[in-house]
């Protein structure tokens, strides 16, 4: 029997999709259904747990589906304040992101990850993007998206998978696009020509509301595809990314278990609480507090328990 709730803190969360929640050596104890001021979660929140790697003691993990149980979210429907929001509710600090990505560069070849350290936004402007309107305003940096210190360990354990079939690339730009079309051909070697690595649908605003939010957030992309620009190899289509999903699961799921056993260790106990990203978000808020609305506070006291209620 599976619970309807967990009373302890969760650290590490996994937002991903297809074949990467049925890991092997994890026990999935609750399944949560948070409401937030930003609506629901795209899909419940499922408790998974594992052996730590040190103690042996049970360690939880979140996993969230991104596109629903049911893939039924369109990348710009995506609820994903609710999601960033509900996960740092149980606790949540570190963020492993999975996406499949069109490759933008020969040498990154379909069933290839790699880990981006650069994004460039393209997307519309039609996603809701920020913990920080209605009231009360926020600015963050985001000159470096993704958390070098998450991204260290994963490019760690990828590289130690690789004589059993994973090939990773270390760093690479990521170009997160609207959708739900796939690119034109001029707009594919365009990004080519911007140094562009990988493409995808996902990163944003996934990645600015984990960094207002101060969570941790690193993403692993597993390329699918060669977009539409390579002349000689055939265009995106569902069909081709979901036949090179399936035949890479085996090695996605290996790789995001090795990660999240090496972030469950008491070595990265201080990077997984993302203390380094602690008033990253509350830092940047240029509101005078006397100017907040009852439920700007609201909003913000779930967000940051216990930071301004009362102040």
């Amino acid at each position: 029997m599976v619970a309807d709730t967990y009373d302890k803190p969760v650290h590490i969360a996994v937002i991903g999709g297809t074949g990467i929640h049925n890991l092997p050596n994890f026990t999935h104890v609750a399944t949560l259904t948070p409401t937030t001021p930003w609506g629901t979660p795209s899909s419940p929140i499922s408790i998974l747990t594992h052996p730590s790697p040190t103690t042996g003691l049970p360690i939880p993990i979140a996993f969230l589906a991104r596109h629903g149980l049911s893939h039924q979210f369109a990348p710009h429907e995506v609820p994903a304040r609710a999601n960033i929001a509900a996960l740092k509710s149980l606790g949540v600090r570190s963020i492993i992101a999975f996406s499949a990505v069109g490759s933008l560069q020969e040498g990154i070849k379909p069933r290839d990850f790699v880990v981006p350290d650069q994004i460039i936004d393209r997307t519309k402007g039609i996603r809701p993007f920020t913990f920080f309107e209605g009231g009360i305003v926020g600015h963050v940096g985001f000159g470096d998206p993704f958390d070098e210190g998450l991204s260290a360990v994963v490019r760690k354990c990828g590289h130690a998978l690789e004589g059993e079939g994973v090939v990773l690339h270390d760093k690479g730009l990521l170009i997160c696009m609207e959708g739900p079309a796939f690119s034109t051909r001029a707009e594919s070697n365009l990004y080519r020509q911007w140094g562009g690595s990988v493409i995808n649908m996902s990163a944003l605003p996934e990645a600015k509301l984990a960094r207002e939010a101060e969570v941790g957030y690193v993403m692993i992309c597993m390329s699918t595809d060669y977009d539409c620009w390579h002349a000689t190899e055939e265009d995106v289509s569902v069909a081709l990314v979901m036949e090179n999903m399936a035949a890479n699961a085996a090695n996605a799921q290996r790789f995001v278990g090795a990660v999240l056993d090496a972030l469950s260790s008491e070595e990265h106990k201080d990077l997984v609480q993302a203390k380094h990203l602690v008033g990253m978000g509350t830092g940047g808020i240029s509101t005078a507090k006397s100017a907040w609305m009852p439920e700007v506070i609201e909003r913000m006291e779930y967000l940051f328990p216990g930071q301004f209620k009362g102040k």
